[in-house]
């Protein structure tokens, strides 16, 4: 009898005990990976940077045709917020690069993408789009 109602115990609370790692594991907000005021980055992306993350947002409309990259946002966009200096980058989106051409989404549709945080400025030698934040080996769904 004690062993049965200790493994039902434990069973019970398992799910309970595992919550604070699922708080963990929850996708990101754009906006987290700045800090509030600024374009400064946040310290949780500066501690997050070569490792893959979840993060959540908007697809913005794409800048050409079959592409490989998109931009994500955190609030729906009817067009591109395409930047053209490091000065001018907003601290509301994200670039995100796939191995596979984009299946484009509804800009108004809440998307959730895993890729590796980078950081630091790069230039698309294809489309001259200028990040500061970026998610490369990206998927999305």
């Amino acid at each position: 009898m004690q062993t049965r109602r200790h493994f039902l115990t434990s069973a019970l609370a398992a799910p309970l005990l595992a919550r604070p790692a699922l708080a963990q594991d929850a996708p990101l907000k754009v906006r987290e990976l700045y800090e509030r005021r600024g374009n400064d980055l946040s310290e949780l992306a500066v501690a997050r940077e070569g490792e893959r993350i979840t993060v959540e947002g908007f697809m913005a409309p794409p800048l050409k045709a079959e592409s490989k990259f998109f931009v994500l946002t955190k609030m729906p966009m009817a067009v591109c917020p395409f930047c053209e200096t490091e000065a001018e980058w907003p601290n509301d989106i994200l670039a995100v690069y796939t191995k596979r051409i984009v299946n484009v989404i509804p800009f108004n549709k809440k998307i959730t993408v895993s890729g590796v945080l980078e950081l630091g400025g790069y230039r698309d030698p294809e489309t001259g789009f200028l990040s500061m934040v970026r998610l490369s080996d990206a998927n999305y769904g």
